[in-house]
């Protein structure tokens, strides 16, 4: 047997390569739309792609398991589990419909398809045998179900998808799949779909893969014998859902088709760029955090060219508007569109060098805003005033439980932009997150909606703890 990972750093994500080496037969596990990766991977191996399936109908990016069974002709296979609430659309002619208990033959490998609903109804995991070598098993695809020191959350369809009072529910779904894994071995190796930095769980361990004995003895979901405690603990602290995964859950259950990645755009003038914004673009500048600071457009967002760009675009773009980037260099145009193309995002309808931008600004004597951050020590200074500002905590809910800085409000980035239509504009605020990226983003959320006098921490909570400073915690549950 073949077996090829194939990573997705920003995504945090992985695929699988399955190839029988003695019929040059392969299948794709939870492809994304970056095709040509899986097509090299099997070039590469001296493999054709035959099979094409997924584990469940993904959250946070665009599924490209239609689009490579199209592009090489290999037969879709999709889960026909979930019931009447929550399934694939799919026709007789576009896929063929896995349930439990069936199985995969690719030559001389075999997927037996296990139905581990929890993280979301019509979830399946693949228990993979390479027949050539053994009849035990050798490893689970486990998706979104196991992850390294961790398990798929529960709550992604209610607090995504507002599908209501599915929760509980699936988190007790999720306790009986993890019992029904209990008598297989501990040998078997566990390839998870995710990462650490996915926001498909709460603490996605780095390593690539585990063992489920291993899980056994250090993965605390796979370790709680009581399923009321279980399905507390699973529930609570989980962090806030980026906005865009409502649209991601349809757009892979309902097969909306893409746009052709990396889709024309225009070169903007600073006077298109000031006209994108007035008619309702959302134009991201994805300079640097310090960039930013030292001068920016009017109405435009602060997301930073870095690993994390497409976590931070998605938790702060509305779903429907078009998109105009502001990048430091041109070369950086072209990753930037294709990042987005994986989350859904095909409507950069513009970009333009920031530089240019604000020099022609300035120029023609229009303002460049600028913001200045505030270090530890500055920030205690104005906390400690007769009237001290707003402090902004912007972390989701799941890293305040950990504790948080006395006095600060909690408003999580994706739900900044509403809870900043609600408030008055005058006053002064500082924002902070854990170490200072996110603040900046948040304070460029607020001066695009009129708020004047922001300042975002840098060092965050990170810095008001190494510096022994008092936190608040939750009591326990």
């Amino acid at each position: 047997m073949i077996l090829r990972r194939l990573y997705d750093d920003e995504l945090a994500q992985a695929s699988y390569l399955l190839g029988c080496e003695a019929t040059h037969e392969a299948i794709v596990v939870d492809p994304n739309l970056n095709l040509q990766m899986y097509l090299d991977a099997a070039a590469s191996e001296g493999l054709t792609i035959t099979h094409v399936t997924e584990t469940h109908i993904h959250a946070d990016f665009v599924s490209g398991a239609r689009a490579l069974a199209a592009a090489t002709g290999a037969t879709l296979l999709l889960s026909g589990a979930g019931g009447p609430d929550w399934r694939y659309v799919v026709g007789p002619q576009d896929a063929i419909l896995l349930h439990d208990g069936d199985s995969i033959t690719i030559g001389g490998i075999r997927l037996d398809v296990l139905h581990t609903p929890g993280h979301t109804p019509e979830h399946l995991s693949f228990l993979v045998t390479d027949t050539a070598v053994s009849a035990q098993p050798v490893g689970l695809l486990s998706g979104d179900f196991i992850f390294v020191g961790d398990v798929g959350r529960p709550d992604l369809l209610e607090r995504a998808v507002h599908v209501a009072g599915t929760m509980e529910a699936s988190a007790h779904q999720l306790f009986a799949s993890l019992r029904r894994v209990k008598p297989l071995p501990d040998h078997l190796q566990l390839w998870p779909g995710h990462g650490a930095g996915s926001a498909c769980g709460k603490a996605l361990g780095a390593m690539p893969q585990s063992t489920l004995g291993y899980e056994r003895l250090t993965n605390a979901a796979l370790r709680e014998p009581d399923e009321a405690a279980f399905v507390r603990d699973i529930l609570s602290a989980q962090p806030e859902p980026p906005r865009y995964f409502a649209r991601m859950k349809r757009v892979n259950r309902d097969g909306i088709p893409a746009a052709a990645a990396g889709a024309a755009t225009r070169q903007l003038t600073a006077g298109q760029v000031d006209d994108a914004i007035a008619h309702g673009a959302l134009v991201v500048d994805t300079r640097s955090s310090a960039a930013f600071l030292a001068g920016f457009v009017p109405g435009a967002l602060c997301v930073p060219k870095s690993k994390a760009f497409t976590s931070y675009f998605g938790s702060v773009a509305p779903e429907e508007a078009p998109v105009v980037l502001l990048v430091a260099h041109p070369a950086d145009l072209a990753p930037l569109v294709h990042r987005l193309h994986l989350i859904g995002f095909d409507r950069v309808t513009g970009w333009a060098v920031a530089a240019d931008v604000l020099d022609a600004r300035r120029h023609a004597g229009r303002p460049v805003p600028r913001l200045g951050a505030a270090d530890l020590p500055e920030v205690r200074r104005r906390l400690a005033t007769h009237r001290p500002p707003l402090l902004l905590d912007v972390r989701s809910a799941g890293e305040r439980v950990s504790g948080a800085i006395p006095g600060a409000v909690g408003v999580a980035l994706g739900d900044l932009a509403a809870w900043a239509d609600r408030q008055p504009r005058e006053g002064p605020v500082i924002v902070q997150c854990q170490t200072g990226t996110r603040a900046v983003i948040g304070a460029s959320v607020l001066a695009a909606r009129g708020f004047v006098d922001i300042t975002p921490m840098t060092g965050g909570y990170d810095a008001w703890t190494a510096a022994g400073l008092p936190v608040l915690t939750p009591p326990s549950p």
